[in-house]
């Protein structure tokens, strides 16, 4: 057991502790404040996420206004088609197209126009003649003002129309907005009707108004035509525009809009595709985005506060509690066993200087048990036992047996009072035992003035019986030393006989669950017994079995002796001397 550290040792490694005790705590307060710096670092994050979420909720409604105008314009011009074909059919304006009749067809084509005013009707004769027009204020076109419309109108099947754009409009003038042209055949050939619908900022504000967005019309080169007045125009130029599922999102003069394009069939033309641009503010929407994240930052912000000053005590707690076990670990360490005064957190700390204590505990008992039961058996025995690995019953295993009895021990005992003769005994087994436990064996009993030493257990290993017989050889020069020593006290010489045999043995606890002992049982050790007991007939101070002999002879000189017969062995056993000794 280590002594007691001195005081500038103490004072030393105190000064050491509270260097890591304001490491610990610093450590922990870091961890506290990277956690809340990382609350607040994900403020960016989340702007831009519910930013993204709510202007994409915001976007939907662009496509949906494309859809619902996609279907407006598609159900106009179905209207508008069913009732020029209805017209084209009836008879008053197939005779007024025959006899070029202006008030008779005039009359047929107000029909179509008190159903759709914002529309213009023209009727031709079969040469492609204007013969009537009504609707809107400015004159219908003729054949000429529209290109192809005459090749266009002589190519054509009964009941089928001829859709096109007019660049010029319904007038055919320079300036005027587009305009949608619808164009069918009257019956039996007499002669065409054609429907214009002007593409003009009228129609476009109607639209806007029911949607809720700003229209713009785009000729093919990308020049705005017409469109609501509020239409940011200028985006046309430098922006670019998403397609009908993914709006794009443009700030422009302080106001947000998301914007797309689209190409109505009905707008692609001789002269070019038309589109549609569609524009939505949501200025409004990100003013909240924004009100709520500077809300979301200030409340994440003072959390972010608490949770630093909350985790600086909690810290300071903490390494107050570890503090104190690592002043104890550091005790225990050199072998003092002190307890730890308990920090009152209610949580692991508190548990963890508690089982500390127990710990040592545990560890003071062990010590104690250890220093007491070192005495009556060998360390590695020891070890084996306290870790558990020894169970009632035992295991088998090859082991080198040594046996060594000290030879006419009564007539020496005799001549000396039992205290000499146990001082006696005493020195004689410290000697034989040192070397025993040096060369890795385990003195299993003494029985007397004997030794029983087992090689290969609790642990077997490789060489066993090289080092039994080692061991052997060795305690026989010691014993000639000790007898020296004896000499000059006056003391007769000890001599000894040692046998040993390598053979299967059960190693383990023997006995019952009150009383145990460790030891090893079986005819190898009656054999190793025997030999011990034949050295003095054969004239050897050690003798070793056949079994032993084959494993150590490479090892050390050996020489044949004799068989001999074993009381309980059928067979003799062949015995073999160390010629080294």
């Amino acid at each position: 057991m280590s002594t007691r550290c001195p005081p500038e040792a103490d004072f030393a490694l105190m000064k050491a502790f509270m260097f890591r005790l304001s490491t610990v705590r610093a450590k922990l307060t870091v961890l506290v404040a990277l956690s809340s710096l990382a609350t607040l670092a994900a403020l960016p994050v989340l702007s831009w996420v519910m930013h993204r979420q709510l202007l994409a909720q915001i976007s939907e409604r662009v496509p949906q206004a494309i859809r619902n105008f996609r279907l407006e314009l598609r159900q106009q011009q179905r209207a508008i088609s069913a009732t020029s074909r209805q017209a084209s059919r009836a008879r008053e304006l197939v005779e007024g197209l025959r006899l070029r009749n202006e008030s008779d067809v005039g009359t047929a084509l107000e029909a179509v126009v008190a159903a759709h005013p914002n529309v213009a009707m023209v009727a031709f004769d079969e040469l492609g003649n204007r013969v009537a027009a009504r609707g809107l204020d400015a004159p219908p076109p003729s054949t000429d003002e529209v290109p192809g419309l005459t090749e266009g109108l002589s190519g054509l099947a009964e009941m089928d129309d001829l859709r096109d754009v007019l660049v010029h409009g319904c007038d055919g003038q320079q300036g005027s907005p587009p305009a949608y042209m619808i164009a069918q055949h009257a019956r039996s050939d007499a002669g065409s009707l054609l429907a214009c619908i002007p593409i003009d900022h009228t129609y476009f504000d109607e639209a806007a108004t029911r949607l809720g967005v700003e229209i713009a019309l785009v000729d093919p080169a990308g020049k705005r035509i017409t469109g609501t007045a509020r239409f940011p125009t200028e985006l046309l130029q430098g922006a670019v525009i998403g397609d009908e599922t993914h709006p794009t999102i443009v700030e422009h003069a302080s106001s947000l809009w998301a914007l797309s394009r689209f190409a109505p069939r009905s707008l692609r033309g001789k002269a070019g595709d038309f589109s549609i641009v569609m524009a939505l503010d949501v200025s409004d929407v990100r003013n909240i985005v924004r009100q709520n994240l500077m809300f979301a930052a200030g409340v994440l912000t003072l959390a972010a506060l608490f949770s630093l000053l909350l985790g600086a005590r909690l810290a300071t707690t903490m390494s107050r509690a570890l503090s104190r076990v690592n002043v104890a670990l550091k005790h225990l360490e050199q072998q003092r066993y002190v307890h730890v005064e308990a920090v009152k957190t209610g949580d692991e700390l508190e548990d963890l200087a508690t089982g500390f204590n127990s710990m040592v505990d545990g560890l003071k008992e062990r010590d104690k048990l250890r220093s007491t039961f070192g005495k009556y058996m060998t360390e590695s025995v020891l070890e084996h036992l306290l870790a558990g690995k020894v169970q009632l019953g035992g295991e088998t295993l090859t082991v080198s047996i040594l046996f060594c009895d000290i030879r006419s021990f009564t007539t020496i005992s005799e001549r000396m009072n039992a205290h000499e003769l146990v001082g006696l005994l005493n020195e004689y087994f410290t000697e034989m035992v040192a070397i025993i436990l040096d060369e890795g064996g385990v003195v299993d009993k003494y029985i007397g003035d004997a030794i029983m030493a087992v090689f290969g257990a609790p642990v077997p290993r490789p060489n066993d019986a090289v080092r039994a017989v080692r061991a052997a050889i060795r305690m026989r020069a010691a014993l000639e030393r000790f007898n020296e020593r004896l000499a000059r006290r006056g003391i007769p010489a000890l001599k000894t006989g040692v046998g040993i045999h390598t053979g299967e043995v059960v190693a383990g606890n023997i006995g019952s669950e009150a009383r145990m002992e460790y030891t090893v049982i079986g005819d190898a050790v009656n054999l190793a017994s025997r030999l011990e007991s034949a050295t003095k007939e054969l004239g050897v101070s050690v003798l070793l079995s056949e079994d032993t002999h084959l494993l150590v002879k490479d090892v050390f000189n050996t020489r044949p002796i004799s068989e001999i017969t074993v009381k309980g062995r059928v067979k003799p056993v062949m015995t073999y001397a160390v010629a080294d000794l």
